[in-house]
């Protein structure tokens, strides 16, 4: 069994006009979000044995909140460029690459192919995954390699206004 928590950057600053939209730092309310949805996490006795983020400022922000909450050494987040403006596919690619020692990951990203993924384990249409959204897969595979086409259970979806 693999398990996956996908995880949407929290709400991003548009304070500075001079950064390009992969720079732009978070804003008070992702500030507030973040560890918010990451004690929800902890709650759930979530361990990551790997997180990985997209490069862009507001994704390894987000991500850096919940490696703090849940005794992740920040240090260890994996980055990938692939996952900002990424598809469906390249996200897919870049879970296909971990090595299969990990069994829970934290992948943080972006829209619109969060909800994209989202919609694809889900029993439920999903409108969109907003900002700190979060939801989990569980695959029914020993590896990473094939976890797209093994049998997948959606586990939760869960958002800063959903409580």
């Amino acid at each position: 069994m693999k398990t996956i928590i996908f995880i949407r950057h929290a709400k991003s600053s548009w304070k500075y006009p001079e950064l390009t939209d992969f720079e732009r730092p978070l804003n008070k309310r992702g500030k507030r979000d973040a560890p918010e949805m990451a004690i929800r996490l902890q709650k759930l006795a979530i361990k990551p044995d790997l997180i990985v983020s997209s490069a862009a400022v507001r994704a390894k922000m987000t991500a850096t909140y919940f490696a703090e909450l849940l005794d992740y050494p920040v240090a260890n987040i994996q980055e990938d460029e692939k996952i900002y403006e990424a598809s469906v596919e390249d996200v897919f690619d870049v879970i296909c690459s971990l090595p299969d020692n990990y069994n829970l990951i934290l992948v943080f990203g972006h829209n619109p192919t969060f909800t994209m993924i989202a919609n694809r384990f889900s029993n439920k249409m999903i409108e969109n995954v907003p900002t700190t959204g979060m939801f989990g897969v569980r695959f029914k595979t020993k590896t990473w390699k094939n976890f797209a086409g093994s049998s997948a259970k959606f586990l939760f979806y869960d958002y800063p206004k959903s409580a």
